[in-house]
């Protein structure tokens, strides 16, 4: 069986987008009033970057990007919300090859594409994920790790939906449409 490996751009974009987002989850977030729950611009960077690069680098930039913040923002990782963050970048990235970002052409059907993916993503992420692996690793308690997974996977969403698709879309229209080059 052949191995796939990962490209020089891929590795770098990682590396990249990890750094990117350790800046982002820093300096770039909005307190919700609800405990360590902040509204993070982190997130849509990590889709735009996961639709680019796809699933392996969006689950390494969530990864390795949401650990390097905690470290630095609170002197050890939280591992339940930084595997929700590489289920994040996961999910999003398996919808690469069914949006048309780097072909220039961006269409609605992209655009509804990316949010069902992102939506689930966060879904999962902040409602399963999180919350459950914060009673099975922290043993905290039920009530309190729901409701920071409700509020940070709904502000997700949001966040995503909203700066995610115009990072997406702003993107799109860098890229040189398919066809578009005529011969003379």
């Amino acid at each position: 069986m052949e191995q796939k490996k990962l490209s020089i751009k891929t590795i770098v974009a990682i590396g990249i987008g990890s750094a990117v987002f350790l800046v982002l989850g820093r300096f770039a977030s909005i307190p919700t009033g609800v405990p360590n729950t902040e509204i993070q611009t982190a997130y849509a960077f990590l889709a735009l970057m996961a639709i680019l690069y796809g699933p392996v680098a969006g689950l390494s930039i969530g990864f390795i990007g949401h650990t390097l913040k905690d470290i630095t923002a609170y002197g050890s990782p939280w591992f339940s919300w930084i595997i929700a963050s590489a289920v994040v970048g996961l999910v999003i990235g398996f919808a690469k090859n069914k949006i048309n970002v780097e072909e220039g052409n961006l269409t609605k059907k992209d655009i509804i594409t990316f949010n069902i993916f992102q939506v689930v993503a966060n879904v999962v992420a902040w409602g399963i994920v999180a919350p459950t692996l914060d009673i099975f690793i922290y043993s905290e308690p039920m009530n309190k790790v729901y409701l920071q997974g409700a509020v940070a996977g709904v502000s997700n969403i949001i966040t995503v939906g909203v700066i995610g698709t115009m990072l997406l879309i702003t993107y799109s229209k860098t890229r040189v449409q398919k066809n578009s080059l005529e011969l003379e």
